[in-house]
């Protein structure tokens, strides 16, 4: 998308962020965008370092951090890019 922009073309990205760190042993991921949120659900336990963090608003997952659950992570991704208005 942002090769076409600066060729002239209109393009719009529509893909979900993520990013992904290594700290030590410990794998955090985190995927969507929430500059805002009114309610973050936990699964797991985050002091024993196995969890993921939904950030919502309205009802509506916007972005999700995890650790040491990549699968949920790649999950919450999936259900984001489904819902991405095109």
């Amino acid at each position: 998308a942002a090769a076409l922009n600066m060729l002239g073309h209109r393009e719009r990205f529509v893909a979900v962020p993520f990013f992904w760190s290594q700290h030590y042993d410990v794998p955090i991921n985190y995927v969507g965008h929430a500059e805002r949120w009114d309610e973050i659900a936990v699964e797991g336990d985050v002091a024993a370092r196995n969890c993921l963090l939904r950030f919502k608003r309205g009802g509506r997952t916007l972005a999700a951090a995890s650790i040491f659950r990549d699968v949920e992570s790649l999950e919450a991704e999936l259900a984001m890019e489904r819902t991405v208005p095109v």
